[in-house]
């Protein structure tokens, strides 16, 4: 498969990942994202915040540029928890709310418009420059890029792929699982 195949397949995966947040986003509520439907059964608020923020540090790694989140969107959205709990625990993160829906519904558009236009420039020769070469530290070494990543260590496709791809479609089936519990329905069949 050539990388412009790749590059071409990717483009159109994110914006279908993308459009699935997007609809799930605009057909719940605040009370149904805040839903909690009992301890360590983590809410939708947690599986939007936390993939939400986690790709957007996760464009630090591949680009080199900075979060877009801050203080002042953090203060916008009052999270429950102004962290995406990558490294707490299910019992620290299970209470996560969004205060702001508006306000979190602004920050993931940004965040998705800044991943398509990345994409949309990136060249076929740049998804196979190493982000995270071997040995792995202990953030990466336990991840699942940690067990895609080939000899030398993680690329941009591997980052691509496992960082935003895969956590994605991993948070939006959770996402997915929680509507049935506040009487929705699926995003897809």
């Amino acid at each position: 498969m050539s990388d412009e195949l790749i590059l071409d397949s990717l483009r159109r995966r994110f914006r279908a990942l993308f459009s699935l947040y997007e609809d799930a986003t605009a057909t719940m509520t605040l009370e149904q994202v805040n839903h909690r439907e009992k301890a360590r059964v983590m809410p939708i608020a947690f599986s939007l915040f936390h993939y939400v923020n986690m790709i957007d540090a996760s464009m630090m790694m591949l680009t080199g540029e900075l979060f877009l989140c801050n203080d002042e969107i953090l203060d916008a959205i009052n999270p429950g928890i102004r962290d995406h709990g990558k490294h707490k625990t299910v019992d620290e993160m299970d209470v996560q709310q969004i205060g702001n829906y508006e306000a979190f519904i602004d920050y993931m558009n940004k965040v998705f418009a800044r991943i398509e236009t990345w994409l949309a420039t990136l060249k076929p020769e740049d998804l196979t420059r190493l982000v995270v070469p071997r040995p792995f530290g202990p953030q990466i070494i336990n991840t699942f890029s940690a067990r895609v990543a080939g000899p030398e260590g993680i690329t941009v496709l591997d980052g691509v792929e496992c960082w935003l791809y895969q956590h994605g479609m991993r948070h939006m089936g959770e996402i997915e699982l929680s509507r049935a519990f506040v009487g929705l329905q699926g995003m897809t069949s």
